[in-house]
């Protein structure tokens, strides 16, 4: 038997392939936390990694933003080889990593080759150690929905049996007909889940004008009757709010029946405020659970 996510050990992270992530997060009835964190840039607390710090916060996976695979850098960790970075970050917090990739046009946009949404990104994630990738856009960098399934579709075909994709947008990433509640519409949901992703991504309720609860617990039933797992996004930097709009948007999110939490990475630079990380826990899943994961060894 599986066991819930919000159970689990580093060891048990360890044996875990596709299905039995997915398997143990749906069983876990909406008590997942996901932290997106940067490493680009210095970490908050200098000499320790912002992975190290959002896993020591109740963090149950860690997203990797702005990870340019072609030359990954992530500042904090005792090593600077590039290729274990994602396996050191593995080592160091026995968490479940991912990798945003972005679903950009590649005819028209700057944005370097490593962090773009393509087999060959997708594949180098999964060689370097990731578990999951997401496909999804930073603000300004024009992904839109049609650039996200096609995203899905080839990389599902290549590396669908290994890697889990998680799909959709937190906010408009500059894509203005995609603002309010056409950053994804029921239509699109369907799209994604068809092209192939096994987490559809939804921006929160309430950290995006016009998104309420009704309307994202609408998508999450589409997800779900399709067999597709659901992650609730903290992407407009409400991840720096204050601990009551916190708790607000996780009880929100929850009403809404998805699977995952996720926070972004504007609290501080590169990371969500870290008492956030706690008090979202929290509130999904109460002191218990809370503690035990900020408390539970790596080495168990």
């Amino acid at each position: 038997m599986i066991k819930r996510f919000l159970d689990c050990n580093a060891t048990d992270f360890n044996t875990m392939g596709k299905k039995e992530i997915l398997t143990s997060i749906k069983a876990s009835e909406g008590r997942v936390l996901v932290s997106e964190i940067i490493g680009a840039i210095s970490p908050l607390l200098y000499d320790i990694s912002n992975a190290e710090l959002a896993a020591a916060f109740g963090a149950d996976l860690l997203l990797l933003n702005m990870l340019d695979l072609d030359h990954p850098v992530f500042y904090g960790l005792p090593t600077s080889n590039s290729e274990t970075i994602i396996k050191t970050i593995k080592e160091l917090t026995g968490r479940i990593i991912g990798v945003n990739l972005e679903a950009v046009n590649e005819e028209t946009s700057n944005l370097a080759s490593g962090r773009r949404a393509s087999v060959a990104t997708a594949r180098k994630a999964r060689d370097l150690g990731a578990d999951f990738i997401v496909l999804t856009g930073n603000p300004e960098t024009l992904v839109s929905n049609q650039e996200i399934i096609r995203a899905i579709t080839s990389i599902k075909t290549e590396l669908g049996a290994e890697l889990i994709i998680a799909a959709g947008k937190m906010h408009a990433a500059g894509v203005l007909s995609e603002s309010g509640e056409q950053i994804i519409t029921a239509q699109d949901a369907i799209e994604f889940i068809e092209a192939g992703c096994d987490i559809l991504l939804l921006p929160a309720p309430g950290s995006v004008p016009g998104i309420t609860m009704e309307y994202i617990r609408s998508l999450v039933k589409i997800a779900h009757s399709r067999g597709v797992l659901t992650m609730t996004t903290i992407g407009t930097s409400q991840e720096g709010a204050d601990q009551q709009t916190i708790r607000e948007i996780a009880l929100l999110c929850k009403m809404t029946g998805t699977d995952l939490h996720h926070l972004g990475d504007a609290g501080y630079p590169g990371i969500a405020i870290p008492e956030n990380i706690m008090s979202y826990s929290i509130a999904i899943r109460g002191k218990r659970h809370t503690y035990s994961r900020m408390a539970r060894s790596i080495n168990r």
